[in-house]
């Protein structure tokens, strides 16, 4: 079948990461069909929502790295956030209209105490305008049609908010938080804390976990690639994975332990580990990445694994993007 007379490009298995600097306007779904039919991938599937106004850092995962994008959704992250001092708006961001406009008169001193304030465990409200589900809709629903639904507070983590910029009403800082921050409300509780009021007026994120937004590629030069590139942009499962220990298996052993069987191991108890084999026949091939499992008592017991047709995909990959 064809689309506008073009015939429609046949989907194909592929496996790994795409770090992509989402656009703003685009939803993370949106960036992830765009990015899905360029490669032409059959199956995908994005590391946590990043809303049309934020830009910065979105995995991407492609066939089997999908297994492993919880690693990624429940990872701390890291925003580079600009508030709007002296204003507050009915969304909580610039989408919003201006529901109260307030002088600013604070200084420098101030604002490093409403940062301090808000550094740590601290309770916060999820808002209206979010995707945040209640009885199957989402919140921003209820909002629409100017419904207020009562919700708990839920408890996060900010390990830091560092002072980047800050001119009259612009206020620029990067905050690190763990996972279910929501950065439009961190800008508001800061206006609060100033006397001010305030919004959050653009949103970038710039890191989830070990993954960084400078090896991110955008929409525009993926388009300007070649399949082979854009192919190559793909980064290996375990990218996801870089922080946990690491286990390393011998040919048999590795072969067990992909059929689901528990090894007996001498390590000492761990509840998640990386899994490998090490690939005696071939040096140059390195280690091949066999899924993630936990340590109970000397036992390694699989979690999540490759099947053996992904790992041969995994290998094969690793071969093509070393051939010069």
């Amino acid at each position: 079948m064809s689309v506008a007379g073009k015939p429609r490009q046949q989907r194909r298995a592929l496996h790994g990461v795409l770090l992509l600097d989402k656009p703003i306007g685009f939803t993370s779904n949106d960036a992830l069909q765009k990015a899905k039919g360029m490669l032409r991938a059959e199956k995908a599937g994005h590391t946590g929502t990043l809303d049309p106004l934020a830009t910065g850092l979105l995995p991407l995962c492609f066939g089997a790295a999908t297994k492993f994008s919880q690693v990624s959704l429940d990872a701390d992250k890291g925003y580079r956030a600009t508030l709007r001092l002296g204003q507050r708006t009915s969304t909580g961001d610039a989408e919003g209209e201006i529901v109260a406009e307030q002088a600013v008169a604070v200084d420098r001193a101030a604002i490093e105490a409403a940062c301090v304030r808000f550094t740590g465990l601290i309770d916060q409200l999820p808002p209206m305008h979010s995707a945040l589900k209640h009885e199957g809709r989402a919140l921003y629903d209820y909002a629409r049609h100017g419904i207020e639904i009562d919700r708990p507070t839920r408890a996060v983590t900010i390990h830091r908010i560092d002072i980047v910029e800050w001119q009259a009403e612009r206020l620029v800082i990067d905050v690190q938080c763990s996972k279910g921050t929501y950065i439009r409300t961190l800008a508001e509780d800061i206006g609060v804390a100033l006397g001010c009021g305030a919004h959050l007026s653009a949103l970038r994120r710039t890191s989830a976990g070990p993954l960084r937004l400078q090896d991110a590629v955008t929409l525009e030069a993926l388009q300007a690639m070649s399949e082979a590139e854009r192919e190559a942009r793909l980064l290996p499962a375990d990218v996801l994975l870089q922080a946990w220990p690491e286990v390393r298996l011998p040919d048999d052993e590795a072969g067990r332990f992909l059929t689901g069987l528990r090894r007996r191991v001498r390590l000492a108890d761990a509840p998640r580990v990386r899994v490998y084999r090490v690939a005696n026949a071939d040096p140059d091939d390195g280690l091949d990445f066999l899924g993630t499992a936990h340590i109970t008592a000397g036992e390694l017991i699989a979690d999540r694994l490759l099947s053996p047709l992904e790992v041969q995909a995994q290998i094969s990959a690793h071969r093509l993007q070393a051939t010069p």
